[in-house]
């Protein structure tokens, strides 16, 4: 029975043995190219389906780790120069690790040379390459690195960076899956770039009409904050400052500001060539600029060691040159894009139109209301005063033909109110018919109509002497301070009937002197207003006094015309 046993030879049997390993060995790498194809496949997948550009940037560099089994990966976004990073995306780091790390890689070492030379880069040990190094503190450990260019059309987007294969080093088949993931995302990253610009421009452009037909619509004084605005609520805009030049483009004021700092930015006022706006004044042409070291410049976001990245597009038109809008992001953010730049030129330019139209309209409007003020003005100095002396002079006929009495004093009375009376439309006259709205009696008359807007008898107003050409500088100042802190003190305490102010220079001379027949002053009330005055009258050798009563308050303020002005050292009164 033995001998009938079926046996095969030890040649034969350990060659067939050999077949079979190898037939195995070949099924099992068959097998796994199969799942890194299908893997590549979704990796693919996941790449394309997306549309937004930063998701996608994202989805490139998930599925690339996820391909290789790496535990760290980036995709760095070269900048338009051509020698360092602009963005960088990255996984495998929490966001507290990225933080204590500190600011990210801007291409230098081993992933610039990538940028320099855009080809894979594969090593088994990054220590013992000379270019790795550089590594900033609480940097994780880093071993085995793969590297491959990321190519839209002929160009180098980026650098696809990847760090320590759980299992082992990165091999030739990994390089070659890689470079494959990154030849499908180049066209993923170009269809997104695309479709990004398209989404840009038509937010710019939208914005851009909205505000200009709000501009059209709003006073020229809150425009500009209505431009700043507007540019905020945009996507990626963390600050936003909208400059007025002077006329010689040396010095910029911030009329309107968004954002961080905003309050300590608005209403300061820079030199030109400090900020990065002032460049953009001297070309007339929009401008962006890069993320770089600190330099100072407050319009742009930024700590001690770097500011993010800006651009300024000029207010301009034809016929002037309003100022400039300076947008700004923070440190780490990405740089401002040319589609972005010119949709920001575009808006500039459409919102200076605006300005524009919007000031001729204001400009017009006011032409026809000065007009009108001239026609009132004439026809109260031709008509009604006029009238009003010719009763006057009837009265004063009246007068001298009956004997002193009674009835004499209640005539002269009658012909001292129609002179006031006179004396007030030579004022409303002067008010309607100047368009110094910067003198003293313009001034006054503002207060006077701020003050008295509650009451029911406004105060009456005297103007004597050349109150205009003779004050002037910081006495204008001062007098017009005093009229209204003696009219907010009638107004509000004195519970007077009538109230009169009159300004008058005199024997060279300026006086102010309000008169009120109220409830008169309380021996407790607060003085600090009152010291002021005095303290002033006396430091511009002049004298300051108040009498008061239970039948009204007069208080008097006059310095000599020639005298110290105290105002030109220290503060005018508020």
């Amino acid at each position: 029975m033995d001998e009938q046993r079926l046996s095969f030879p030890d040649g034969p049997r350990l060659d067939l043995d050999d077949a079979l390993s190898t037939l195995l060995a070949q099924a099992e790498r068959v097998r796994t190219t199969q799942e890194r194809l299908r893997a590549l496949l979704a990796a693919t997948q996941a790449v394309v389906e997306e549309s937004d550009l930063s998701t996608v940037l994202r989805r490139i560099v998930e599925a690339a780790t996820a391909l290789v089994d790496a535990e760290y990966g980036a995709l760095g976004v070269i900048a338009p120069e051509r020698d360092s990073l602009e963005e960088f995306i990255y996984v495998g780091l929490t966001e507290s690790e990225a933080a204590r790390i500190g600011h990210l890689p801007t291409g230098h070492g081993l992933l610039g040379a990538l940028i320099v030379d855009p080809h894979p880069i594969r090593l088994p040990h990054m220590a013992d390459d000379d270019r790795a190094a550089g590594f900033p503190p609480h940097h994780p450990h880093m071993e085995s690195f793969l590297g491959v260019p990321v190519r839209v059309r002929d160009e180098v987007f980026g650098n696809l960076y990847l760090t320590n294969r759980r299992n082992g080093q990165f091999t030739v088949e990994d390089e070659q899956l890689i470079e494959a993931l990154a030849t499908t995302a180049g066209f993923a990253v170009e269809n997104a770039r695309l479709l990004d610009q398209a989404r840009t421009r038509a937010r710019w452009m939208t914005t851009a009409a909205e505000l200009s037909a709000a501009v059209l619509s709003s006073p020229t004084e809150t425009a500009l904050d209505l431009i700043a605005g507007r540019i905020f609520d945009l996507p990626d805009v963390d600050q936003v400052a909208v400059l007025l030049t002077d006329e010689e483009g040396t010095t910029v004021r911030v009329a309107a500001a968004r954002g961080r700092d905003e309050a300590l930015l608005r209403g300061r006022t820079f030199e030109a060539h400090t900020v990065c706006a002032g460049k953009v004044l001297d070309s007339g042409r929009p401008l962006a600029f890069a993320r770089s070291a600190a330099d100072g410049d407050p319009l742009r976001l930024g700590d001690e060691d770097w500011v993010g990245p800006a651009l300024v597009a000029p207010l301009r038109t034809r016929a002037r040159l309003w100022g400039a809008v300076c947008l700004a992001r923070s440190a780490d953010a990405r740089r401002f894009t040319p589609t972005e730049t010119e949709s920001a030129a575009d808006l500039a330019s459409r919102a200076s139109i605006a300005l524009e139209l919007a000031h001729a309209r204001e400009e017009g409007q006011r032409s026809m209301l000065a007009d009108d003020r001239q026609r009132i003005a004439r026809d109260l100095h031709d008509h009604v005063i006029q009238q009003l002396f010719g009763t006057g002079l009837t009265l004063q006929a009246v007068a001298t033909g009956i004997p002193p009495g009674p009835a004499t004093d209640r005539v002269h009375g009658a012909i001292a109110q129609l002179d006031d009376a006179i004396s007030q439309i030579r004022t409303v006259v002067f008010a309607l018919s100047s368009r110094d709205e910067g003198s003293v009696r313009h001034r006054i008359i503002d207060a006077v109509a701020e003050l008295s807007a509650g009451l029911q008898r406004p105060p009456s107003m005297r103007f004597t002497g050349p109150v205009d050409h003779a004050i002037a500088g910081t006495l204008a100042a001062d007098v017009v301070g005093v009229a209204r802190e003696l009219l907010s003190n009638a107004v509000r305490h004195a519970r007077a009937d009538r109230i009169s102010l009159e300004v008058g220079v005199i024997d060279g001379a300026v006086a102010v002197a309000v008169e009120d027949d109220g409830i008169g002053m309380r021996d407790d009330g607060r003085r600090s207003g009152l010291d002021n005055l005095a303290h002033r009258a006396e430091a511009g050798g002049g004298e300051f006094s108040v009498s008061s009563g239970d039948t009204g308050t007069v208080a008097r303020w006059s310095v000599p015309l020639d005298g110290e002005r105290p105002g030109e050292q220290g503060a005018v009164i508020p």
